[in-house]
């Protein structure tokens, strides 16, 4: 199969849609990742995400729509879902709620895997939103690359692992955030923070109250973003270092330690959000560059765990994990 490069012009954008009304897989950039999206009603066309990125099928995917009134006929409104999403739609945020079962179209249980809730969003980037209203349906989009890899934040990134494997890739340049998005657990008494993202503890607690954020990983999957292993370079990844060896590259965050081989900074001025748009680009690159020169490891330096550092900690302690067999 080739894969279709296309621009963010709109008459691209119309073919790219025509191709998910066909029944095929697109990825596309959003304000987080960029995302792999097929038509979230056709279980044809899910199951071929999952074969394209060799994900499990017990690991649901978030299903994407275009606006507020979309959303909400697949999914229970609450009053807390309805008050978060008008703050934070379209954006980085995504709510885990019941769904309905009474809509003449339903999600595919593939894009669910089989659960009662489901992971839904608005992204804010208007090829996205656009892409969607052109297809007609809601787009289950998990992110392009292969499962348990550094998530894409370039079209060049998604086209070097997924060419020959997807149908088209729209390319609207790099991600604003570089992060994906939080997700929030709407479906018990209390929210749950199933996984840190581009909207902040910070910024939810306010409107939510208290928030569950110390879930045991991996107790029971029911949203993305929840395996211990993720976002993994080839090489290892050692975390809060403050001495760096010899076959390391560097991961740095502010003023760098001491280092005279292969490094990256994710923000000299030691800015999250800088460093959260940074972070998979600077992981690829120091991964590809290190295994050339015969690096055995990634030494990454400390970075604190508010705001958006919450997020790149989460992404980081995931790439550090023991990998799945």
């Amino acid at each position: 199969m080739m894969t279709s490069l296309f621009s963010d012009s709109i008459s691209e954008i119309k073919q790219a849609a025509t191709i998910i009304k066909q029944g095929g897989i697109v990825a596309f950039g959003t304000e987080t990742v960029y995302g792999l999206g097929a038509d979230a009603t056709n279980s044809q066309a899910v199951q071929r995400i999952y074969q394209a990125k060799g994900r499990p099928s017990f690991n649901p995917l978030i299903i994407h729509f275009s606006d507020l009134d979309h959303v909400f006929q697949f999914v229970i409104k609450t009053e807390l879902a309805h008050e978060l999403a008008l703050k934070f739609w379209p954006g980085a945020l995504t709510l885990v709620l019941p769904q309905k079962k009474n809509t003449n179209t339903q999600i595919s249980p593939i894009a669910t895997a089989n659960l009662s809730t489901m992971a839904v969003r608005i992204p804010s980037t208007k090829v996205a939103r656009q892409l969607i209203k052109f297809s007609q349906k809601p787009i289950a989009a998990p992110s392009a690359n292969s499962s348990g890899k550094i998530s894409p934040s370039t079209a060049q990134h998604v086209f070097q692992e997924l060419n020959h494997k997807i149908d088209a890739i729209i390319d609207s340049g790099p991600c604003q955030v570089g992060v994906e998005s939080t997700i929030l657990d709407l479906s018990n008494n209390v929210p749950t923070l199933l996984r840190p993202g581009g909207v902040t503890l910070e910024d939810l607690i306010p409107i939510c109250g208290p928030i569950i954020s110390n879930q045991p990983i991996e107790t029971k999957i029911i949203a993305p973003g929840q395996l211990s292993s993720h976002y993994a370079p080839h090489l290892p990844v050692r975390l809060n270092c403050h001495e760096i060896f010899p076959d390391e590259a560097l991961l740095a965050f502010g003023p760098p330690i001491e280092h005279t081989g292969l490094s990256k900074n994710l923000s000299n001025t030691a800015n999250l959000e800088e460093a959260a748009q940074n972070l998979f680009a600077c992981l690829r690159f120091l991964d590809v560059q290190g295994r050339e020169l015969g690096l055995k490891g990634i030494a990454v330096m400390p970075i604190p765990k508010t705001g958006l550092g919450l997020a790149i900690c989460d992404r980081l302690t995931r790439a550090a994990a023991p990998r799945l067999a």
